[in-house]
């Protein structure tokens, strides 16, 4: 196995080559012997199959190079109030097209990620499993979360979604299964949830969307506690209290949308900026550092290759207490989307029942 510890997809390619040029030119002096003679043809038949043999094992050192972790990355997990353990940086691929879904994961495994966000609203479950089934990655190196949708609350319905997402995913068990907003009959849905990990089914549950009052009453009316609360968290909303609520429970916030889809001009913000050119990093990777060092789980999104790098690439600095400081003044305290307390919230998630 060649050691990628010391060499570069380029220098992997770079010795292909170098056998490849090694057996040419034996070839070439084999015909020397003669066009006809027994050694030529032996030689001849020697060199194309040693060929094919290289040609598949560079290619399977380069596939698993494209999937190895950038060595100076490395992952800090989350252990979730059952125990069981969470990457704390996620890609999220909300708004991904399901035609693009597969090579987004694809990519994002490259670039060294190991939790893939998804959600039935989303309609690219089948694109996300496809590619972690593709990766050739360990199953249980992955972290799969998905969410139910409103228009399968209640307890059938729930309880038939999460095997339909089982068989999209394409996979025996979801690491982390949410209640994707907190309308319609979420208590249904929630006690599907409970019976599908008590089967083994799901590895974690939680919700997703829930403000401190609608957490606070399901939470303190249901046996399993949820292990996450998946909100919209940024540096313009930072879900302080929330969080504090969220803590009493033991339950982990999660970010969505951890750079407010550049709202608020987050990407030119001068706080933002002058951090990131003390440590060298861009906006959004102080940004993202902020809410981890936090003990806030990240899901950020990108369709480019480079952005999810640079993403991912956010455990070799740390944001001093002064930092930390300015960039909490930040806070708006309120949501740059929507609001899930607002009757006009509510009346639009109606309308979308049936995503």
């Amino acid at each position: 196995m060649i050691n990628f510890t010391v060499r570069s997809d380029i220098l992997v390619f770079n010795c292909y080559l170098c056998h490849v040029r090694f057996l040419l030119t034996c070839y070439v002096c084999s015909t020397k012997i003669g066009e006809i003679s027994d050694i030529s043809k032996c030689f001849e038949n020697f060199v194309s199959q040693t060929l094919g043999v290289l040609t598949r094992i560079y290619a399977a050192e380069l596939r698993t190079f494209n999937h190895k972790p950038k060595k100076e990355t490395k992952m800090k997990y989350v252990t979730l109030n059952n125990g069981v353990k969470i990457p704390q940086l996620g890609y999220g691929v909300y708004q991904v097209e399901p035609t693009e879904a597969g090579r987004c994961v694809n990519d994002a495994l490259g670039a060294g990620y190991r939790m893939v966000d998804t959600a039935q609203a989303y309609h690219n479950e089948e694109g996300v499993g496809a590619a972690v089934k593709k990766s050739g990655i360990a199953r249980s190196e992955i972290f799969l979360v998905s969410k139910i949708w409103i228009s399968n609350y209640g307890y059938e319905r729930a309880k038939a979604s999460i095997d339909e997402s089982l068989r999209r995913l394409q996979t025996e068990y979801i690491d982390l299964m949410l209640l994707h907003q907190p309308f319609c009959d979420y208590y249904g849905a929630y006690r599907a949830l409970e019976e599908a990990y008590r089967e083994g089914k799901l590895r974690a549950i939680g919700v997703s969307n829930f403000q401190p009052n609608h957490f606070i009453d399901l939470a303190s009316n249901v046996e399993i506690v949820p292990a996450v609360n998946q909100v919209e968290t940024h540096v313009f909303c930072q879900q302080i209290r929330s969080k504090e609520y969220m803590d009493e429970f033991g339950t982990h916030t999660m970010s969505w949308g951890p750079l407010a889809e550049g709202r608020n001009g987050l990407f030119v913000n001068p706080v933002l900026k002058e951090i990131g050119k003390v440590h060298g990093k861009s906006v959004a990777q102080v940004a993202l550092r902020y809410l981890t060092q936090r003990d806030v789980i990240i899901i950020p999104k990108s369709v480019h290759r480079n952005r999810m790098e640079e993403n991912f690439n956010i455990y070799d600095f740390e944001l001093t207490p002064d930092e930390m400081e300015r960039i909490k003044s930040l806070d708006l305290a309120k949501s740059a989307f929507f609001d899930h307390n607002d009757p006009e919230t509510v009346k639009m998630f109606m309308g979308w029942r049936a995503l």
